[in-house]
């Protein structure tokens, strides 16, 4: 099921999110649900703050050639457990601030933990785009956006926009 996208600003997307204390079969549906609608908005990545859950849980697929076959991922309670020194600057946007982008510098390369849908633990290394995706899904979980890591002008101006754009939405 597609799941309606909270925009900026909601207080729902800057809150902690609750670890999961356990792999249910209500949470492999909601990973579905969020996997639907991450693909459905077209996204590459989905945390289940911006579906108003306040949960630690994201969805990922990084997948974007054509012909290639989709990757979903889904991670219960992912922490980056290892970083690079080294960086790398992607434009980033978010569902939840759409058609907004900025520059943003994280790491490049990330190790990362978490349970999958099994209840297995999981650890992976992450790399380019995968790598911003999953920092961007997991600062989800800890009430940070994308845009935090911005100026406060432009933070203020992409805010400013979002709000006429939920006044435009609730218009219509």
């Amino acid at each position: 099921m597609i799941r309606p996208i909270l925009i900026h600003p909601d207080p729902r997307l800057k809150k902690v999110c609750t670890a999961v204390p356990d792999i249910s079969d209500d949470l492999r549906k909601l990973a579905d649900d969020m996997l639907e609608t991450m693909y459905d908005a077209p996204g590459i990545g989905l945390a289940a703050p911006q579906i108003g859950v306040l949960d630690r849980i994201i969805v990922m697929d990084c997948v974007k050639e054509e012909g290639e076959a989709p990757r979903p991922m889904v991670m219960v309670n992912p922490e980056v457990i290892g970083g690079s020194d080294d960086t790398n600057v992607y434009e980033e946007g978010c569902l939840s601030i759409p058609e907004q982008y900025a520059e943003v510098t994280r790491p490049k390369d990330v190790r990362v933990r978490w349970l999958d849908l099994d209840g297995n633990v999981q650890e992976q290394d992450f790399g380019g785009l995968w790598a911003t995706c999953v920092q961007h899904e997991i600062d989800h979980l800890n009430g940070k956006l994308f845009i935090d890591y911005l100026g406060p002008m432009k933070r203020q101006l992409i805010t400013r926009k979002m709000v006429k754009l939920k006044k435009d939405r609730a218009r219509a």
